[in-house]
């Protein structure tokens, strides 16, 4: 493509480039002037500053409150290259980070420069979601790039995400390419059963394999109650590091099932799961004079809306109230939000705030977020939407 302009043009309102000048590749509806060219949704369009410097391309949608997502800060085709060529570094970049694994994030969105695009791989088989209305009307482009690069045996599309609403795009799932099978992963020595067309998101929560393993060194000789236990990670590792006991519940009915079919693997004995609601069974366990040494929360995103961001703070509070009364004296709490419009800072005071209601004293042993296949961009902080601590209770 030539350096000329691209006939179709989104020009920002004065002063609006500053947040994609500094890195993030969202434009907002309200920070748009005019548009040039009548742009249809997915079409690729060119940014451009209100005094006229070109600062990219990308997808735009004229009815999505982020009305384009910048992909290239250069003037260049969105064509098979492209994906071939961001795809590829992806790829190469988890190669490095797990070599000795064929189960990770390969694409990450943002974090990987392909705004609304995830890509999970299980082995031989790739679960895919397309956020975003150009990446979904590119997704058979996507899918040819995909089976160059790697040879899937199967790819799927696991596009239920509430997200895809925003764009106007339905949701759905189903086979793409190959056929989809259940397939067996290791992760730090652990086996789990991986069925991508079922479970939660694509299949695993990948995002976060090093805090699963985290729990390792602070097993031993516990009791441990894993609450959102979905398919058994966290609880697993609890065991393979000694724990004495092992409850986990999750109000699923089927991550209950994955989670014991995946303990039985294993042969994880001391570990019991159940189906029931985690409020409600900390109350039940209170009531009951139950005490662990270690709890885990886990709990899935309270807020997707920055609107409801006081209702998601109230269910923090209450969530950790609760467990704090089943925890034993010096007892260990590892608790996690992906909520991202509650950012690292609120969290860890929402925790040391109800810690302190509750006439106690937290240390904070570890902080963490994402695994490494998640990465993160300094000026983006939707990237930075998981928040794991680790602390003692006194």
């Amino acid at each position: 493509m030539s350096a000329a302009h691209l006939p179709k043009q989104i020009i920002l309102k004065n002063k609006e480039e500053k947040r994609v000048v500094a890195g993030h590749p969202w434009v907002f509806s309200n920070e748009i002037r005019e548009t040039k060219g009548s742009p249809q949704a997915g079409d690729v369009v060119e940014l451009i500053a209100a005094s006229g410097l070109s600062l990219g391309v990308g997808f735009y949608h004229p009815h999505s409150l982020i009305s384009l997502r910048l992909l290239s800060r250069q003037i260049e085709d969105i064509d098979r290259d492209f994906f071939h060529r961001r795809i590829g570094e992806a790829f190469a970049l988890r190669q490095r980070l797990y070599p000795d694994t064929g189960a990770y994030r390969l694409v990450h969105g943002e974090g990987d420069f392909l705004p609304g695009l995830i890509v999970d791989k299980y082995n031989d088989q790739l679960a895919l979601q397309t956020h975003s209305f150009g990446m979904d009307a590119r997704l058979a482009l996507i899918c040819d790039v995909l089976e160059e690069l790697l040879s899937p045996a199967g790819i799927v599309e696991r596009n239920e995400s509430p997200l895809r609403l925003l764009e106007g795009l339905e949701q759905k799932k189903g086979t793409l390419r190959g056929k989809a099978v259940r397939t067996r992963i290791e992760e730090h020595q652990l086996q789990y059963v991986i069925d991508t067309m079922e479970g939660q998101k694509t299949g695993f929560f990948l995002d976060q394999r090093e805090n699963r393993a985290s729990v390792l060194r602070y097993a031993a000789g516990t009791r441990v109650l894993d609450c959102f236990c979905n398919d058994g990670g966290f609880g697993l590792n609890a065991s393979r590091g000694g724990a004495v006991s092992v409850i986990g519940v999750d109000a699923s009915a089927d991550a209950v099932a994955r989670a014991s079919a995946n303990a039985q693997l294993n042969g994880s004995d001391n570990i019991r799961f159940q189906t029931a609601d985690v409020f409600e069974k900390l109350d039940e366990l209170a009531n009951d004079g139950s005490l662990f040494d270690l709890i885990i929360l886990d709990p899935p995103s309270f807020t997707r809306s920055r609107k409801n961001v006081q209702t998601a703070k109230k269910g923090y509070r209450d969530l950790h109230r609760k467990a704090l009364r089943v925890l034993a004296g010096g007892g260990l709490l590892f608790t996690a939000s992906c909520s991202h419009h509650i950012d690292g800072d609120v969290f860890l005071d929402l925790v040391d705030e109800t810690v302190r209601k509750s006439g106690r004293q937290l240390q904070l042993l570890d902080w963490r977020g994402a695994a490494p296949d998640h990465p993160t961009l300094p000026d983006v902080p939707e990237t930075r939407y998981l928040k794991f601590g680790i602390f003692r209770i006194r």
